[in-house]
């Protein structure tokens, strides 16, 4: 019995946007959260970076689905088949035994208790014996490399696909919460009805994600730091004859106004629920920013400006989570704040 284990220890950060997998201290998945299933069976097609490049593209017989929205399960069938093709990615020297699974997983703070079931089911569905589940704010702050069990606050802003969540963190727990359905889904509907309404040119998903990560930025004047604007072609909205447009980051940050502004009143309305010792911690320390969304240019400069507190660009910011929650795999022992 003991010339082998058949239990893998795995620990997923369950995005809206990309699911990574870290076994053995290692990523060994990383691939965007979208399955392609075949219209007809219903069976999987493509599951991850294939399945992405399918979207936008399919016929007739193939659909392709996010089973996750506002970072919560959306489609639970959906959701199950694309975790059980993940975890296949993963390379496993043993190829007689299907291991049984010790599986943490990254939940947002704001998770229901039905929300949180639809996780737990579609882990233990997908081969997870033993299911442990972590916020994703306090994940973050372990993949940030802060000491989450300390007498002191520490604070994180996690932008990720579905939601932003802000939390504020003392002795093992999260001392005020906030979690809200803006971040980089809705950055990204917003350049497609800019780009629709002021430009009079249809983009889709991906090329309003290009636009995003090549122009997106929170402050109309990056000074020499501005990027190049970013070139789109599409179909006219009205006559279907084929379009360029020059797309600078300053109409970015003017179309993206509105949603960093509902990021930054949840910053505050987090804040002014912080007790004021931890609140001075927060001050020395500076605010930690992670996820996908920290990556906006200009983004820690327009928060710092505005709430009056330092805020740090996490290293690494889209794996913060991932790597917090191979942390907390190695420490379910240990962590009071696992949940089951």
């Amino acid at each position: 019995m003991g010339l082998f284990s058949l239990t893998q220890e795995i620990a997923i950060d369950l995005g809206t946007a990309n699911t990574v997998i870290i076994h053995n201290d290692k990523i060994v998945v990383d691939q965007p959260s979208i399955v392609a299933l075949d219209t007809r069976s219903e069976k999987v097609v493509a599951i991850g970076e294939k399945a992405h490049q399918m979207q936008g593209k399919t016929n007739s017989h193939i659909r392709t689905v996010r089973p996750l929205r506002d970072g919560v399960i959306a489609d639970f069938d959906a959701a199950e088949k694309m975790i059980r093709g993940l975890i296949k990615m993963i390379p496993n020297k043993n190829h007689l035994f299907s291991p049984s699974l010790r599986m943490v997983v990254g939940i947002p703070s704001g998770s229901t208790e039905v929300e949180m079931r639809a996780v737990r089911d579609s882990s233990e569905h997908a081969g997870g014996r033993d299911v442990y589940m972590i916020y994703e704010p306090m994940a973050a702050a372990l993949g940030i490399g802060l000491d989450v069990e300390a007498p002191e606050g520490n604070m994180v802003v996690d932008i990720g696909g579905g939601t932003t969540e802000i939390a504020v963190i003392s002795l093992g727990g999260i001392v005020t919460d906030k979690s809200i359905r803006i971040a980089g889904d809705e950055f990204t509907s917003d350049i497609m009805d800019y780009m629709n309404r002021q430009h009079n040119i249809k983009v889709g998903e991906t090329t309003a994600e290009n636009i995003k990560k090549s122009v997106g930025s929170a402050l109309t004047d990056l000074g020499e730091e501005g990027p190049e604007d970013y070139v789109v072609r599409g179909p006219n909205r009205i006559t279907a004859l084929p379009m360029e447009v020059p797309v600078s980051y300053q109409e970015i940050a003017h179309c993206l106004e509105k949603s960093i502004a509902k990021i930054e009143a949840a910053i505050l309305a987090a804040l002014e629920e912080t007790p004021p010792e931890l609140y001075a911690d927060l001050v020395n320390k500076g605010i930690y920013l992670a996820g996908g969304g920290a990556l906006l240019k200009g983004l820690a400069k327009r928060l710092t400006d505005k709430i009056q507190i330092q805020f740090h660009v996490a290293d690494d910011p889209l794996r913060a989570v991932a790597r917090g929650t191979g942390i907390a795999l190695k420490n379910v022992d240990k962590f009071q704040f696992l949940l089951r």
